[in-house]
């Protein structure tokens, strides 16, 4: 099928798909009660997700990055592995990976129309599949892809809570949970307690769960409890408090290596063929290799004539980061890192359902100056006027500009102004908008 017409394959299969319900566009407060729409749909396609074995991640923040790092090892091992990930920032495809590739235009349509029409079958039928959602739909065609391809392993993320999500139909051998933190407190739980119950609903009896809470924290307590119930194993590593987010990442996974090598699981071709998996397949090119966009991403950003001023570009950063503790603990990377330096200008969106005030007294020590705009993936977003007020309540200098292109200038002009840099933060959908933009710029 030539390029084109698997563009229109897909760009056919997602306008049917885009009639049903998008969770990532719901509104706050409303979750399904059970797994039955898409335990119907995996019967109705032969249980596709019965044929790969699965790592499950979970957590407030680090998901995406976790499992991309755990997909470039598993890679580096010589596995046939994917990655099933949510949200996208550019393409529907960058979530769902095959041998490390964004699976194809034509593989993704195909998959889509085969789970729309389980559905539409469902509906005749008036079994639970009705009620299939547009995630269970896009996780129920990642899945079906994943078995078409005839991977052995598959990294899973979850895209909302754990529990509930529409990923819990697989079975993971291990189940990762990278942190818990105050979000979507609607639907998942007003404490961080509550939110870990939600979260440690991936793990099942058999597995073993890996994660970055200690046993003393009052989250971590619940996962052990949990783990307890089950009979399951704990693993946890052990770094410092100020340990940056790459530390964090590659200390996690390095945990799941090392199991999985204790387990008899080894290195398929090459020179290292028969040897354990283990942590030392976090070398420098594989953790480049799992780099993901809006996470960390780093651009130069070319200015135009007038905006010079000795200087050709401004260092631009872009992380979707929405929470409190992973803005502060991103803003504190930067600044250790070498080549941005200066007053840092902010381009800022946040979904309605996000901690504000915490998130904007985070940046308050970090930021000089924050363009406050909107983008959001559910629909609902902060005003950028609201943003700007709570901004200045707190004696901090910025303006609101609705349109996020109309933003970034802005930003631009503020940074080239004091000799600063640019940080595009607070939602993915932010960075998403955007990112087309920096890169026909970036130098």
């Amino acid at each position: 099928m030539s390029q084109s017409h698997s563009r229109q394959a897909l760009s056919d299969a997602l306008r049917r798909l885009d009639q049903l319900t998008n969770w990532e566009r719901k509104p706050r407060g409303e979750m399904r009660v059970g797994l039955e729409p898409m335990l119907d749909l995996m019967q109705r396609l032969g249980n596709p997700h019965r044929s790969f074995r699965a790592i499950h991640v979970a957590g407030t923040k680090g998901k995406g990055s976790v499992s991309a790092l755990v997909e470039a090892g598993l890679l580096r091992a010589g596995w046939k592995i994917g990655r099933y990930a949510s949200p996208h920032v550019d393409r529907v495809n960058e979530r769902v990976s095959v041998l490390g590739q964004e699976v194809g235009d034509d593989a993704l349509a195909k998959a889509i129309m085969q789970v729309l029409d389980c559905y539409e079958s469902a509906k005749r039928a008036a079994t639970a599949g009705e009620e299939a959602t547009w995630f269970d739909v896009i996780t129920a065609a990642a899945f079906v892809v994943f078995a078409d391809a005839g991977l052995n392993w598959v990294v899973v993320e979850v895209g909302l809570g754990g529990r509930l999500d529409s990923t819990n139909v697989v079975f993971g051998e291990i189940a990762i949970v990278t942190n818990i933190a105050l979000e979507h407190t609607e639907i998942l739980g007003g404490t961080r307690e509550a939110i870990a119950r939600e979260k440690v609903g991936i793990l099942k009896p058999g597995a073993v769960l890996v994660t970055t809470l200690a046993a003393n924290d009052e989250a971590g307590e619940v996962l052990q409890q949990r783990a307890d119930e089950l009979g399951c194993e704990v693993l946890r590593t052990d770094l410092r408090k100020d340990a940056t987010i790459a530390d964090t990442n590659i200390a996690l996974v390095g945990l799941v290596f090392d199991h999985l090598g204790r387990q008899g699981e080894r290195v398929h071709p090459g020179s290292e063929a028969g040897q354990p998996v283990g942590a030392w397949l976090l070398e420098p090119a594989v953790v480049a290799k799992a780099r993901l966009p809006g996470r960390m991403e780093r651009f130069d950003f070319a200015l135009p004539p007038a905006l010079r001023n000795g200087r050709q570009a401004v260092p631009m950063l872009m992380d979707g980061a929405h929470v409190p503790f992973n803005i502060e603990a991103v803003l504190r990377d930067i600044t250790r890192s070498p080549g941005v330096g200066g007053d840092c200008v902010a381009v800022v969106a946040l979904a309605s359902d996000k901690d504000a005030p915490g998130f904007l007294r985070v940046l308050s020590r970090y930021v000089s100056h924050a363009v406050f705009t909107e983008a959001s993936g559910s629909g609902h977003a902060h005003a950028a006027e609201e943003l700007d007020a709570l901004w200045a309540s707190m004696g901090m200098a910025g303006e609101a500009e609705p349109d996020p292109l109309k933003a970034l200038d802005r930003a631009i002009s503020k940074a080239a102004e004091r000799g600063g840099w640019v940080l595009v933060t607070g939602s993915l959908y932010l960075v998403g908008a955007l990112r087309s933009t920096v890169l026909r710029n970036a130098g």
